[in-house]
């Protein structure tokens, strides 16, 4: 199982940061030891002071597929949920102004949040997914798949000409404006489409 990340996917969140947009997907993937599931707390990593929350819609690969065609993708998805691709800012920021890569600050252990997930019903190709970020009850960041650069099959069809889809993956499609601080004794609430999916303690 691999966790397969898109950077740069909502204007407004490449925006905040002062990025270039980019005229291809963003793509970074984690390791599985990554993957923090929906009964864990996130404990902060003692190697930094500035780990950032950033909420995204993920959905999980349902079957092998490489080379996929835009027009099938959705046939190699099974089901949507939220993740928290947490990030350590600091750390970030030093490899970026060395040029280095950002392993350090993206794909440490516990780095990669999944809610519970629900299964994906044909609507949810013609209709917009909205999701919602609460941190101690107030909301902080909220987003909508119509408003990625690269919609879901699009973004299956870039990804698997390069890596080969395993069923089980996940795929985190990138995180809207708002991403901010987290503090030991937060509390992360995740809605998808006004439905909770998850509530997520800092420790």
């Amino acid at each position: 199982m691999k966790i397969i990340c898109v950077g740069r996917n909502y204007v407004d969140h490449i925006k905040e940061l002062s990025n270039d947009k980019p005229t291809d997907p963003v793509i970074f993937i984690k390791p599985d030891t990554a993957l923090l599931d929906a009964s864990q707390a996130f404990y902060y990593p003692a190697f930094s002071t500035d780990v950032h929350y950033e909420l995204e819609l993920v959905f999980r690969v349902a079957k092998v597929g490489k080379n996929i065609q835009a027009e099938f993708a959705h046939k190699y998805i099974d089901a949507v949920g939220l993740g928290i691709d947490f990030t350590a800012r600091d750390i970030q920021s030093r490899l970026k102004d060395k040029g280095l890569p950002w392993e350090k600050a993206k794909a440490f252990n516990g780095s990669a949040f999944v809610s519970t997930l629900r299964p994906l019903t044909e609507s949810d190709f013609t209709n917009s997914i909205d999701f919602e970020l609460l941190k101690n009850n107030v909301s902080v960041q909220k987003g909508d798949s119509d408003l990625m650069i690269w919609n879901i099959c699009e973004l299956i069809a870039d990804i698997s000409q390069y890596f080969t889809l395993k069923t089980g993956d996940y795929i985190f499609t990138g995180t809207p404006a708002g991403v901010g601080p987290v503090q030991k004794g937060d509390q992360l609430t995740g809605l998808l489409q006004g439905n909770k999916l998850f509530e997520l303690a800092i420790k």
